[in-house]
């Protein structure tokens, strides 16, 4: 990065005329990204021959470009110091096995402990943005979710990424176990998502005027992301039911709002009503066992990317928490 305040300029030539600014900027090694480029575009440090300009305003051959850099504000990040199994790194990505309990970046109550911290104290000249405290983040799990969770290591490939993801191009499965016995084998299920509009701790499906779920992509509402899951039974027992869910978006709670919808809710899910299903299992060992789990029962276990530099598939597959696998092997989910 530049100094402070260092002002920086260069003349568009040829191979540059008619580009976007900001793909023209994202060229810089200075700057790197489209992302970044806009960034400085919108807080008008970007002048053409002396001029503020907009993004997707064209530059011509011989136009006189002006940058002027912020200064770099310290993001307070410290490392973290915990064992972290990594499947695959290179210059561009990470990909990690994630523990259940670990938050994946700052938040209120997690400045320090976080997946974030961890990887600033392990990988050098990671890319921190301009004072950005998610370095790296393109999608997130939480905190009792374990599994596969791939971080982008410079800014190049964070954008890249981040279009795979807005495209849908990325291939998640993940397993849980819910309560009730899914009769149907599979299925999808699909919504607006939004802010409950009483806990704000929650995500909820938004209703209609005739109270029922907006279930129509046309037919969306004043607020709330569209939001499709598709599951697939693999096994059930003992009331309850094991499945595999294929995100084809990946909205905050997603899973979980979903099947608690359906009347499904994960185990160990207080948040979205397990607890007040542990009464129909008949099962007392059972529900003593369900009571025990320090997290609920959703795993991250296949992840697939194009390389954001190669272009190269990339697939990657973990199996549950050790203590996890016993458990779903004692309840005759796995062999």
């Amino acid at each position: 990065m530049p100094g402070a305040n260092e002002k920086i300029s260069r003349t568009v030539a040829a191979d540059g005329d008619g580009l976007r600014l900001d793909k023209w900027l994202s060229t810089w090694p200075e700057i790197s990204s489209r992302s970044r480029a806009s960034q400085l575009i919108d807080e008008t440090r970007v002048a053409v021959n002396g001029r503020p300009a907009k993004s997707s305003s064209p530059v011509k051959e011989g136009d006189c470009v002006v940058v002027d850099f912020p200064e770099e504000k310290p993001v307070g990040l410290l490392p973290h110091d915990l064992d972290l199994e990594i499947l695959f790194e290179d210059d561009d990505v990470l990909v990690v096995n994630k523990p259940s309990g670990l938050v994946v970046h700052p938040a209120a109550g997690h400045e320090a402990d976080t997946l974030v911290n961890v990887l600033v104290g392990k990988i050098k000249n990671f890319s921190m943005g301009f004072g950005e405290e998610r370095p790296g983040i393109v999608h997130r799990l939480d905190k009792e979710t374990s599994g596969l969770l791939v971080v982008a290591k410079n800014d190049f490939a964070q954008e890249k990424l981040v279009a795979q993801f807005k495209e849908r191009r990325i291939h998640r499965l993940y397993q849980a176990v819910c309560f009730g016995e899914l009769r149907k084998e599979s299925g999808k299920i699909q919504s607006w998502l939004a802010r409950h509009p009483v806990d704000r701790k929650r995500f909820a499906s938004v209703p209609g005027k005739d109270r029922k779920i907006l279930r129509h992509q046309e037919d969306p509402p004043s607020a709330g992301k569209w939001a499709v899951t598709h599951y697939r039974r693999l096994s059930r027992h003992h009331g309850l039911s094991f499945v595999e869910l294929k995100l084809e978006t990946g909205r905050t709670h997603q899973i979980r709002v979903h099947l608690s919808e359906e009347g499904h809710p994960l185990v160990g899910d207080a948040l979205y009503g397990a607890d007040r299903r542990l009464k129909g299992l008949s099962s007392v060992k059972l529900r003593e066992r369900i009571r025990a789990l320090p997290r609920f029962l959703l795993h991250a276990r296949t992840l697939g990317f194009a390389h954001p530099r190669s272009g190269e598939w990339k697939q990657f597959e973990v199996e549950w928490p050790a203590a996890d696998l016993l458990l779903l092997q004692e309840w005759g989910f796995l062999p």
